[in-house]
């Protein structure tokens, strides 16, 4: 005996059952983005802003150490006195003066603790 096979038609399928994998997904996948941006995004911007920040800290020391011995060489070659008497601890008062001069300027300006 020979079965008969339908033939596939175009017309939309009724269904009485409802869809609900979209709408769960689509919840599953706000939710994750919620947490997400509430916890891996400011942790991720803390994170680089902290590399940048002890980037720029280590290029601002070595910076500033260049040109302290920039400077002292430059006392040390183009200080005006006789190039074998005291151009060296000329050029040493000098930057000490410097510093002492900065580090006094920041202690008068330094806040007592508040008690």
């Amino acid at each position: 005996m020979d079965r008969l096979i339908p033939m596939a038609t175009n017309a939309p399928v009724q269904s009485d059952t409802y869809d609900w994998t979209v709408p769960v997904a689509d919840r599953i996948e706000s939710v994750v983005d919620t947490v997400r941006d509430k916890t891996t995004v400011p942790a991720t911007q803390v994170a680089r802003g902290i590399v940048y920040g002890i980037v720029v800290l280590v290029l601002a020391l070595v910076i500033v150490v260049l040109l302290i011995i920039g400077l002292m060489r430059v006392l040390y070659v183009y200080l005006p006195i006789h190039p074998l008497a005291r151009r060296i601890w000329v050029a040493d008062a000098i930057v000490s003066a410097i510093f002492l001069g900065a580090g006094a300027l920041v202690w008068r300006l330094r806040r007592p603790k508040e008690v």
